[in-house]
């Protein structure tokens, strides 16, 4: 984009702003979540003067006594005409769980060339958007909580900016196809935060992709930071299985950055491992006397695998089954009767579906046909947003033993539960 084309956008954006004022906007609670707070907020106005509009997509799970971290993800140029969804995305939201995290997905309705750079105001609105979360759960520590950072082409531009404005408030930072390769140093602490670039090779982009995720490892691995690099062959800009290596990639820096006192500290150096981009073989950092500089740097043993079978074929398989479906019951109504049970998603490969089984026999599958949940390939959002509720129609006048199973997206079946 020329810079005459961005100032007369800027200049058209700036009018639309002076004829708006603030408004905040609530969402219904995801299915499943009954206790948890999930909601979405827009800024507008004087509360968004680098865009026209932004909205942020809110979850913060009831069993955190003290959130420790913020899940943040930003979209690419053009993306946030998906919408907000990963808030409402069971997978994050059990990994959001189990470390006592709060999720924000950002949607910002303005140009890219302006919000992809925090100073320019979306930095400021982010923290804007977690003061009013803070109030509205009950969270008083959520603005100054750390963060563990997505970003997709102009939102991995975004998390690179960030890296370069904030880096001591990131635990780690995943930059899924990050765009426009910034030739700026780093301050001495973003050299202490785990990195992943990935990338599809050449043709994957107009904005020198490749070379933003080639130049940034180099960079990073020069100062010996904890960066990883991975070339994902048949996949492209808007096509990767990157939430498969994201996962484990926070789960390893969370072990090791988060600090009992909420501070963050540096990848303890005995356990961390080093991988070869271009075999894919990994091996303990402390054992290795040769050059490391063009070598990933990994967090643990589990990272370091994780990341040799991303880098290798493109997606992380789950190895392991889901946690059985439980609080099974039936709820009748008149003549009707229905089973109604909870299950907690698989944090590798969320839920697939549910097996349902009467008397040892399978009488149906939830949901009937196609994916309880999924996410599509093009900035990871979850389908459908809000998945069905967990319950089934069942005969009501003969006593029957039911059972239901969880399936996982790569087909790994939960023990059944029994009523």
């Amino acid at each position: 984009m020329t810079l005459r084309r961005l100032l007369v956008f800027a200049a058209l954006g700036l009018m639309l702003l002076s004829c708006r004022t603030a408004r905040i906007q609530t969402a219904t609670k995801a299915p499943g979540a009954a206790k948890d707070t999930v909601f979405s907020l827009t800024l507008i106005g004087e509360e968004c003067t680098f865009a026209d509009h932004a909205d942020y997509g809110f979850y913060i799970p009831s069993t955190a006594g003290k959130i420790r971290g913020i899940m943040v993800f930003q979209h690419g140029c053009s993306q946030e005409e998906f919408g907000l969804s990963r808030h409402c995305d069971i997978q994050y939201q059990a990994f959001a769980r189990k470390w006592d995290l709060a999720i924000v997905e950002t949607n910002i309705y303005g140009l890219c060339d302006v919000w992809a750079y925090p100073s320019n105001g979306s930095y400021a609105a982010l923290l804007l958007a977690l003061t009013k979360a803070a109030k509205r759960s009950s969270h008083p520590e959520l603005p100054d909580a750390p963060f563990l950072l997505w970003g997709h082409s102009g939102g991995g531009f975004w998390t690179l900016s960030m890296l370069h404005e904030h880096p001591e408030r990131i635990i780690a930072a995943v930059c899924y196809s990050a765009a426009w390769d910034p030739q700026w140093e780093y301050p001495a602490a973003a050299y202490d935060v785990p990195v992943i670039f990935r990338h599809a090779g050449p043709g994957e982009g107009a904005d020198n992709i490749p070379a933003t995720a080639n130049h940034s490892f180099a960079l990073f691995r020069s100062h010996n930071a904890p960066a990883a690099i991975a070339y994902t062959r048949g996949q492209g800009h808007n096509f990767s299985y990157m939430r498969s290596m994201t996962i484990p990639f926070w789960e390893a820096a969370l072990k090791q950055r988060l600090a009992p006192d909420g501070n963050l500290q540096p990848l303890d150096r005995e356990q961390t491992f080093l991988g070869d981009p271009e075999n894919f073989n990994i091996c303990r950092e402390k054992y290795y006397e040769g050059d490391k500089s063009t070598l990933c740097l990994l967090a643990d043993s589990e990272c370091a695998e994780a990341w040799s079978e991303y880098a290798s074929t493109g997606q992380v398989i789950d190895k392991t089954a889901p946690e059985a479906p439980y609080d099974l019951k039936i709820v009748t109504d008149g003549d009707t009767a229905k089973l109604v049970w909870r299950a907690e998603a698989d944090i590798e490969s969320g839920i697939s579906h549910f097996n349902i089984y009467c008397d040892g026999e399978l009488i149906g599958r939830l949901p009937e046909e196609g994916g309880y949940q999924d996410y599509d390939r093009n900035g990871d959002q979850a389908r459908p947003v809000n998945p069905p509720a967990m319950e089934f129609p069942i005969p009501g006048s003969t006593p029957r033993q039911y059972q239901v199973e969880t399936v996982n997206r790569s087909g790994l079946v939960s023990v059944r539960a029994t009523l």
